[in-house]
């Protein structure tokens, strides 16, 4: 046969759903009121968690030809998943499961399986030339639990072992989902049948490596010894790696010959972290496991991966979300953290948030128009009602609209006092977009919507970056300086909490104080110590390379996973911001501009006098907006 060449890592087949997952933790699953929306199913998790490791990972599944399934398909791609295989089947639903944490070692599950997408999957639904292409191929024991699955999963692992491709085989054992339990008992992880081990067994000798937890070795082998059932899996898989599962005491495996003691295996400690959450566990596990295993690391590292990437998972609320990243991963391990519960780490936890991030932008060239007081001004000064202002900013989209050309690195600032149509079209939209969250003018800080930030905030979409300016002066009063920080970290903890990027805008403007070369580096190194880390910062002009290089500086030290800085423009002429471009593009910690009314202003003026119609305000909003985008784009072609 053919060698055909490696361009995926692994490729996971099987189950994939939507996990609704209770927030009201230590309650019944009856009682909670409120969910938080995730990827789910073991082998998308893996897919996702392998990718989040660094991997190439393609995953193999189905999903329904509607939104929850087109929720799954966009956010595995968003981590990089080859979804080339990812099935849309027309005539059933995506899978669902609704889930919860009741205690420690409760969490009751109910899955919604019934004629459900990835359940329908066919042994025509896999590729030989696909599965070729992989290193390594995953079947989990669920997907074998029906016939048409059962076809499906031993096709990829035939092929794959057909290749001189690795089978590895997680036992993912769900006694409902083989019919043995009722709906209400999702959560139970054992029951015994001789049915099943006779099926699962039949598996075992397509495979190279096989995991699973102690309950799930029992069902693979047919006895609740422990090693007896192991044996069995050895006879059945002679050259296998059997990986034990053993919870916080992290895990065994076994290479060759099963020992009278299963601590004579190889061991792989645990890390002694507080359990919040089990579900999912096993999915970080296994992707961390691969990430050494096929790398070719010694197994005592494979274990040791796993082991971490497992206790991440049983820390945190949700599956897949909760698998670090590499970066992440790499930092425990050389550092350990001070705290059992490593959701409550505040140097993991900012790691965590910096390096999943779900878009990556490397520039962003925004039009500002979140402009509030300032358009109410302009409408008193034309006699007119601020009733335009809304109308008059779907005009400003327009003018978005109008220079886009297919660009993917444009943007908007756009308020919800007077924006909130405009918002709803601007979402979804691929553009990038930010929300001011601030009462315009405030000082010390206050916000537009009232204190309970955690209210405000769940109602945006996740796209919409909280967008909040602060006037502040390194040298103002320590009081004002520690009250307007404070309110930042309630901002910062709220937007965390909601998985809304935040982005902090400093203008030192409104002080009498004077400003030089370090004014600037200096406000953000106190915002940094204050324990503050802005997914973006929104700057005016520094005036010069020394202060451009002051604010890289401080940015790199403390955060080096910072989006990067935007340009605010503060009604500057073109002339001018072409000049603050031309000195901005020669840093790379600025990644564009946000610039208002240096675009709108002009026409703003115009149209609410009457001088001009919507054609023309638009019109002139776009042209000067492409001025901009098109000088931007000259500064940093300069530089290159």
């Amino acid at each position: 046969m053919e060698k055909v060449e490696t361009t995926l890592d692994v490729v996971t087949i099987g189950r994939s759903s939507v996990d609704l997952y209770g927030e009201q933790v230590g309650g019944r699953l009856e009682d909670m009121s409120s969910f938080a929306k995730y990827v789910g199913g073991c082998p998308t998790n893996i897919a996702v968690g392998t990718a989040k490791l660094g991997l190439k990972s393609g995953l193999i599944t189905a999903v329904g030809d509607e939104h929850m399934g087109r929720f799954i398909r966009e956010e595995v791609e968003r981590w990089g998943v080859d979804t080339s295989r990812l099935k849309t089947d027309p005539s059933r639903l995506t899978s669902l499961v609704i889930l919860g944490i009741r205690d420690q070692h409760t969490f009751p599950l109910i899955f919604y399986r019934e004629n459900c997408a990835d359940s329908a999957l066919e042994a025509d639904d896999i590729d030989p030339g696909y599965i070729a292409r992989a290193k390594a191929v995953v079947v989990t024991g669920t997907h074998f639990s029906r016939p048409n699955l059962d076809a499906a999963s031993r096709k990829a692992a035939e092929t794959a072992r057909a290749n001189g491709r690795r089978v590895v085989f997680d036992i993912d054992y769900r006694p409902v989902l083989w019919g043995l339990t009722g709906h209400g008992l999702g959560e139970e992880r054992f029951v015994e049948s001789a049915r099943i081990s006779a099926h699962l067994q039949t598996i075992l000798p397509l495979c190279d490596v096989v995991v699973g937890t102690e309950e799930e070795l029992h069902i693979a082998g047919g006895t609740t010894v422990t090693l007896d059932a192991i044996r069995k899996v050895r006879e059945l898989a002679p050259e296998a790696l059997i990986v034990c599962k053993r919870g916080p005491m992290g895990c065994v495996a076994f290479d060759s010959t099963i020992p009278d003691d299963i601590e004579d295996g190889l061991e792989g400690p645990g890390f002694p972290v507080d359990v919040y959450n089990v579900l999912g566990a096993g999915d970080a596990f296994m992707s961390g496991f691969l990430r050494g295993y096929l790398r070719d690391l010694p197994l005592e590292e494979c274990c040791r991966l796993a082991n971490a990437c497992g206790a991440f998972a049983v820390s945190r609320h949700g599956c897949a979300p909760a698998i670090p990243s590499w970066t992440e991963l790499s930092h425990f391990l050389e550092h350990g953290s001070a705290v059992r519960a490593l959701r409550k780490d505040p140097v993991l936890e900012q790691l965590h948030w910096s390096t999943n991030r779900e878009r990556h932008w490397p520039q962003v060239l925004a039009f500002a128009f979140d402009h509030r007081s300032q358009l109410e001004a302009m409408c008193d000064a034309a006699g007119v009602s601020h009733d335009h202002i809304p109308y008059f900013k779907g005009l400003c989209f327009q003018a978005i609209e109008k220079v886009g050309g297919g660009r993917s690195d444009l943007g908007l600032l756009l308020d919800g006092r007077y924006g909130e149509d405009t918002l709803a079209k601007a979402t979804g939209q691929g553009l990038w977009i930010g929300r001011p969250i601030e009462l315009p003018g405030s000082l010390p800080l206050r916000f537009d919507d009232g204190p309970d930030l955690g209210r405000v905030l769940k109602e945006w979409p996740r796209e919409h970056c909280a967008k909040c300016l602060a006037f502040y002066h390194p040298d103002d009063p320590e009081d004002l300086r520690r009250e307007q920080l404070e309110r930042f970290l309630v901002l910062q903890d709220a937007a965390r909490s909601t998985w809304h990027d935040l982005l902090i805008e400093i203008i030192a403007s409104k002080s009498d104080l004077p400003e030089d070369e370090q004014t600037t580096a200096r406000a953000i190194r106190q915002f940094y110590a204050a324990g503050l880390y802005p997914d973006w910062w929104k700057l005016p002009d520094p005036e010069s390379d020394a202060a451009w290089t002051a604010i890289a500086e401080v940015i790199e030290a403390h955060d080096p996973h910072c989006r990067g800085v935007l340009l605010l423009g503060l009604d500057a002429p073109e002339d001018a911001l072409e000049a603050a471009f031309a000195r901005a593009a020669a840093h790379p910690i600025c990644k564009g501009f946000a610039v208002g009314r240096s675009i709108f202003g002009g026409p703003a003026d115009d149209w609410l006098s009457g001088r001009i119609d919507d054609k023309l305000a638009v019109q002139r909003m776009a042209e000067t907006y492409g001025r901009l985008i098109a000088a931007w784009d000259e500064a940093k072609a300069g530089v290159a």
